[in-house]
């Protein structure tokens, strides 16, 4: 069958980082366990076993990278013995044969196909957090940029008091660094399951080392070294406890909320045509209307950050249902939510550099909604100035009333302008004031301590998250492949 006849998914095909991908992808799973028993081969002669040479430990490192040739003669094993890790047992030996009767000693088959799953979830974690870290000092330097512009505010999506561009912004940032200290935590957590045998009680080892418990011990923390992980969980079944992936995968699924709230944040704003991602040159919106910019980025970020929060469930419902020290029902779903998270979020981060590093502002729209509205909002400050000039404050409140209702008339009944201040000019009664309106209807005045929020909040809190990971940003621009 051609590659066009078959299913592929759109998350590796269509979407994901080839780095992201190649994580997940066969040979670096079957490289994986290569190396897994390699390093297990090393630490048992370390610790004495003398039926492992020098020799059989020099052939399998020269042949830790699985060709083409033999996953399909692993994948004809398989076939015949219907078990993937005694398939590639083979077909290493037969590679290796200098290691053939070594390879995989005391093991069971989670020694291999647990602890490289953690490798992998380790691995794509340290892809992920360098994204996240460009997405939060990108947004950060636009918030700088756009600290001091006045834009309306909104609760319950209707007209409140103004903020600016740059106070909205950090409102994703904050969320986002709670995502960064969440992908960190998560990421360090994550131990080695080790040399445990087929029940976690480590029974093959200790008869290996003729009853040693030290060397058993000795051996399941050299292999931990050797592999890159400073922690192995002190206990285990079979397999490595499920409620790991929990843990690995909620900060994914909390990251998703906070992507899908952003994207949709600025999918409203496209809408009012005050803000919009970015629009290339060739780009079309739509097949029949072509004068249509349609949010597309961010709607795919919203579209996949449901997919995102989903996949938390299968890691709860596996956990949960795990019988003593293992059954075999979390097999097939891990394979397919561990992989789909990591590469979805990692096509959320991607998409989002995207986004933040071309998002296009259009501020006479945003004044033109500011004036739209911020008469109805200064009414507060022309009762006071009022007031200051001797009149009685029920009496301004009266007359304001009176002239808000008529203007509201005109927006709402005849799709007029907000006329307000200019009934307000023309109502002698506000004669003492008319000098003083514009100062009135300023709207940096209207803003609060954003601006000054924006740069404490980049200054002390983004700063300091992103101390750790300076080499890690950069301006590079993040291309979509569609």
């Amino acid at each position: 069958m051609s590659d066009y006849d078959k299913y592929t998914t759109p998350l590796s095909s269509r979407y994901a980082s080839e780095e992201m991908s190649s994580i997940f992808s066969l040979r670096n799973r079957f490289s994986t366990w290569r190396k897994l028993w390699l390093n297990l081969a090393i630490a048992e002669k370390e610790l004495g076993l003398d039926v492992i040479s020098e020799e059989a430990i020099e052939q399998m490192k020269a042949h830790l990278t699985i060709n083409d040739e033999e996953i399909a003669a692993a994948s004809k094993q398989e076939a015949i013995v219907r078990h993937d890790v005694m398939a590639h047992v083979h077909t290493f030996g037969e590679t290796c044969p200098k290691a053939a009767g070594i390879i995989h000693l005391g093991a069971t088959s989670c020694f291999v196909t647990d602890n490289a799953d953690l490798i992998f979830l380790r691995d794509a974690y340290d892809i992920l957090i360098p994204k996240l870290v460009n997405v939060i000092n990108r947004l950060s330097k636009f918030a700088l940029e756009y600290k001091d512009l006045p834009v309306l505010g909104w609760t319950h999506f209707q007209p409140a008091q103004l903020t600016t561009l740059g106070k909205r912004v950090t409102l994703w940032i904050q969320e986002l660094l709670w995502d960064l200290r969440n992908f960190v935590r998560a990421r360090n957590d994550i131990g080695l399951r080790g040399v445990k045998g087929t029940t976690g009680t480590q029974a093959s080892f200790l008869t290996l080392f003729h009853g040693d418990h030290d060397k058993v011990e000795a051996l399941d923390k050299r292999v931990a070294e050797l592999l890159g992980f400073s922690t192995v969980y002190p206990v285990t079944g079979q397999t490595y406890s499920r409620k790991i992936d929990i843990d690995v995968l909620a900060p994914l699924s909390s990251f998703a909320a906070t992507a899908h709230k952003m994207a949709t944040d600025i999918r409203l704003l496209a809408n009012l045509k005050e803000l919009e991602e970015p629009f290339e040159k060739s780009q079309i919106g739509s097949s029949a209307m072509a004068y249509k910019r349609n949010p597309m980025r961010c709607e795919r970020v919203c579209s996949l950050a449901r997919h995102l929060g989903s996949l938390f469930n299968d890691a709860v419902q596996t956990a949960s249902v795990q019988w003593f020290e293992r059954t075999l029902d979390d097999s097939a779903i891990r394979r397919i939510s561990l992989p789909s998270a990591f590469l979805t979020a990692d096509i959320l981060l991607s998409t989002l550099l995207n986004i933040s590093s071309g998002l296009v502002v259009y501020p006479k729209v945003i004044e033109r909604r500011i004036m739209g509205e911020l008469p109805f909002m200064a009414t507060e400050n022309i009762i006071m100035a009022m007031v200051e000039h001797g009149a009685s404050r029920q009496e301004v409140h009266e007359a304001i009333r009176v002239l808000s209702h008529q203007a509201a008339a005109v927006v709402k009944e005849q799709g007029g302008d907000n006329d307000l201040i200019e009934r307000v000019r023309q109502d002698k009664f506000f004669e003492p004031i008319w000098n003083e309106l514009d100062s009135l209807l300023e709207p940096s005045t209207f803003v609060g301590r954003a601006p000054q929020q924006v740069e404490k909040f980049v200054a002390n809190d983004v700063k300091q998250a992103l101390a750790a990971f300076q080499n890690d940003i950069t301006d590079v621009e993040v291309k979509l492949n569609v």
